[in-house]
């Protein structure tokens, strides 16, 4: 059996760019940033960050070209993929992006009308991805369950 799974939780560095191979066939290219930290033996604080490069396309690329934002913080799954090709030097080059099935807004930023955990995955038919973040939520600020002080243990 072989699996191909990435998930990651970070930070986007910029506004996805969006391009159509077909007038129906749009790809979204966009990176995130990932970060850890640790203290050193000296008791310094460091952090490491790392940028990954995401592909996505048809549906999750409209989602994405429609809702995210620089800087905001999404939850991506999807699968690693190598793509190689010989550069203008005559070097053989190689480019590892991960493919994304699935996106999630983990946060809200607070300039936009997007809700916490609105999603988009490949898998979901179009009317579903053109929903407005603005709809009937339960997960919305104004919620009363949500609002009800009741904190949860889920790590994100």
């Amino acid at each position: 059996m072989n699996l191909n799974k990435v998930m990651l939780i970070g930070r986007l560095g910029k506004k996805p760019e969006v391009n159509y191979i077909k007038p129906d066939v749009p790809v979204a290219n966009f990176s995130i940033a990932t970060s850890e930290s640790y203290k050193t033996k000296e008791g310094d604080r460091r952090e490491i960050t790392e940028w990954h490069n995401i592909v996505a396309w048809r549906f999750t690329a409209k989602f994405a070209e429609n809702y995210l934002d620089k800087g905001m913080l999404v939850y991506i799954e999807g699968k690693l993929q190598t793509r190689k090709w010989d550069g203008q030097d005559g070097l053989t080059r190689y480019s590892t992006e991960i493919v994304a099935d699935q996106i999630k807004i983990l946060e809200k930023k607070s300039t936009q009308n997007t809700e916490n955990n609105y999603q988009h995955s490949e898998g979901a038919k179009p009317e579903q991805s053109q929903q407005t973040p603005q709809q009937d939520n339960p997960f919305s600020e104004t919620s009363p369950e949500l609002n009800s002080g009741i904190e949860d243990d889920l790590p994100f």
